[in-house]
This record gives structure tokens, sequence and C-alpha cells, in this order.
């Protein structure tokens, strides 16, 4: 991969790629984003969800949302990209993420670009403290938020006024993307990216998570890109199979225009690459034994612990008959065979995040140490098969020096008669 990109890179042909890539992918009907009705629910005339793809709101009298899911089956990765929320779509975009049982928002741009609006404000400011929704009953409480440089993290209390229910969403908020364009370096990037995936929002055990910039096609497409991209170089046994030009052609068959420039897709591949170095380097420290359990899987820098997950935590009333749980995710546990892990009856950050996040590192250390067992386990293998051919080679060696002086005086003898 890395091979293929310096090609690219030294020959200039990332506007080439990127048309190519354009005109391979398949183009569906999108006929219900089209209807009159919806005209005035899209931020964009060119950006529309496909008919196939598209989520549908369940308890609204029109279902009709700008948002598509994308699925990814051999990366157990699924995505809700989508359009940042309008004024008037603030309350179709927190019955989305109730219904789906989201557990976090990525949230890829700024509220105003270049003098533009590119997105409602659909969460309350510290200020304010609570939004209400009262189309949809929905009513959105800021329990905590911790600004840094590059991104903002939040922990939203989403209320269900009619059910009485609330459950906590992670809003993870990278603000340092420019429309159009790439965040200053991938390193950046991924140290978000690591944030986002320590929360356990986008695991299958969890409803999809939700992305979006503007238009939900351009930065929303490059973080599922990459996440996706390097979910794959992680499980298969040959990294360097993972082909980004067809995992992104895979995509767009449930979203249209992921990838909006030549440089997101340079800046995807760059980003894919350098967090596949650091998966290769987390191998090698683990097996080493540089690193301890606390310093694990961290940042280069230390940015603020994520919050605590909520496990859709329903504070009041019941779902499905079970308290605490989700419907469509108890439903998904079903299918799946997964469980949900009891909910944290404590959503103390200060308390909670050091807990969590060295049960998060243990797990993946166990995980990863599978993945090296298996690795040693081929390296004991091919190191047998070194000895085998250790013990043979001499003895080969030896016949066939026998046979040559063999031969040898077979000529002379030859000659001299």
């Amino acid at each position: 991969m890395e091979q293929e990109f310096e090609e690219i890179d030294s020959s200039g042909r990332w506007h080439n790629l990127y048309n190519e890539i354009r005109n391979q992918a398949n183009e569906y009907p999108y006929k219900v984003a089209k209807f009159p009705v919806n005209r005035n629910l899209n931020r964009y005339r060119d950006v529309s969800p496909y008919d196939h793809s598209r989520v549908k709101l369940e308890n609204s009298e029109n279902d009709y949302i700008n948002a598509s899911l994308v699925t990814m089956k051999e990366a157990q990765r699924s995505y809700i990209l989508c359009q940042g929320p309008l004024r008037n779509t603030c309350g179709h975009f927190w019955l989305m993420i109730w219904e789906q049982c989201t557990k976090a928002v990525i949230m890829l741009n700024r509220l105003i670009e270049k003098g533009t609006e590119k997105c409602a404000q659909y969460w309350p400011s510290r200020k304010d403290k609570e939004m209400p929704f009262p189309d949809t009953g929905f009513v959105i409480h800021l329990t905590s938020e911790e600004v840094q440089t590059c991104y903002t993290i939040r922990v939203l209390e989403l209320q269900n006024t009619k059910t009485g229910e609330s459950r906590d969403i992670y809003h993870f908020h990278y603000t340092s993307w420019p429309d159009f364009g790439v965040p200053e370096s991938p390193r950046s990037f991924l140290d978000f990216l690591l944030l986002v995936r320590q929360s356990g929002s986008l695991g299958p055990q969890h409803g999809p998570s939700v992305v979006h910039c503007s238009a939900g096609i351009g930065r929303s497409g490059t973080f599922a890109l990459v996440d996706t991209c390097l979910v794959l170089m992680s499980e298969r046994p040959d990294p360097s199979s993972v082909d980004i030009q067809k995992v992104l052609l895979d995509m767009r068959e449930y979203r249209m225009g992921l990838i909006q420039t030549a440089d997101q897709l340079r800046f995807s591949y760059m980003a894919v690459i350098e967090g596949a170095k650091l998966i290769l380097q987390d191998f090698l420290s683990l097996k080493q034994n540089v690193v301890s359990t606390d310093d694990y899987l961290e940042p280069e820098f230390s940015p603020p612990p994520p919050p605590p997950r909520p496990h859709h935590t329903l504070k009041e009333g019941k779902s499905n008959g079970q308290p605490g749980t989700c419907a469509k995710a108890q439903t998904n546990q079903e299918d799946d065979g997964t469980k949900e892990e009891p909910p944290n009856q404590d959503n103390s950050i200060i308390d909670n995040s050091g807990h969590l996040r060295k049960r998060q590192r243990e797990e993946r250390i166990a995980g990863t140490a599978q993945k090296v067992q298996q690795m040693k386990q081929r390296l004991t293998d091919s190191e047998k098969q070194k000895e085998s051919w250790s013990y043979w080679r001499p003895i080969l060696l030896n016949v066939g020096a026998g046979v040559a002086v063999a031969v040898g005086l077979l000529v002379c003898w030859i000659y001299s008669h």
C-alpha cells in the first residue's frame, strides 16, 4: 500500500485516480429524496440518500431523513452517514438516534464555515444546559464537555418526554477539519479516531454510530473509510490484501459521492498507512514487553479520557420490558449472540474514566495477545521446518559430494583407459 501511495504521489495521479473511482461507482435510485414534501429536508440538492439504503424514521408521519446506513460486514462496522441537521430537522435527527439505538455521534465539521451555516446546533450550550425538540418529543441535556485543541468530547442526555426514558450519548466533535479539505496531519486524526474507538461505540453490539459533516459524504466518508480499512488490516492474515479503492467503492454502494476530493482520497491513504504502522508498533511493543498496561495503545499526547460508556441507560421507564436496555440493541444482541454489559450506574466521568480506560486496554491487550500467540505459532511452525531442513541438509550435501567424487573418479578412469 505504501509503495502504491508513493507511485501515485510521485506521478501526480490523484485526480485521475479519483475520477476513475467516481466513474466506476454505481448509481441507484433516490426517488424519495426528491418528493416535493422532502425538498426542504435536504441541505444540498445534489446529495440524496439512495432509496435502498436510506434510514427510515419509524415514529413519524414522514419517514424521510437525509441519512444512509452503510454496512461493512467483513469489518463488522455499521455507520449512519448523514447531512448536518437543518434547523427544521434537528428533531428528526434525535428521533433517528433514539430509534437506531445509536451510542455516539461523530461530528466532523464546524457550525459556521467560510461565513456559511454548515449545520444547525442540535445540542445545548454550557449556558443553556438543555434544548427541547417538541416536534418529536425529545429534550437534550448537556452532561459534560471537554474542550481540546482539535476536538471536543461531550456527553449528552437524550430524554424521551413521551416515555420518560433517558439515554446518555457521546458527542465526538472534531473541530479542525476544513470543508473540502483535510486535517493538518494523519496523526491528529488518528488520535481522534482512537478516542472514538475507546468509547466502544463503533462495536457491533451497539446500534450504528452517526457520522456527519455538512453533506455527509466528504469528511464523513473519509472517517468511515479509514476506520474500516484499519479494522480489516488488523483482522486479515495478510494486511496488504486490503484494497482502499475497493473498500471505497463498496461504501459508495450505500451512499453517493463518498470522498469529495482527490485530496481527501490522498489523505485517506496517508491515514491508513500511518494507522497500520501504529498497529504494527503495538504488536512489537507487546511482544517485547516494553510497555505497561497503563501505557498501552495510548496516543502520542495524552488527551482527556472519554466519558463512561452509557450502555443506552434508561433512567426512567422501561423498553421492551427490560429497564435500562435499548429494545433495538437487545434485538441485535439476540441475532448475533452477543450480550450487553451491565449498565454503569455511576455517570461520573472523573470516578469511572480511569477504570473504564484500564478495562478497555486490558481487553485490547487480551485480543492482541491472542493474535501475537497465533503469530508465534506460525513462527514456531516455520522454525520446525527450518530445523527439519537443517537435519537433512548435511546428509544431502554429503550424499551430493559423494556422488560428485564418484563421477569424478569414473571420468578419470575413462580417460586413463
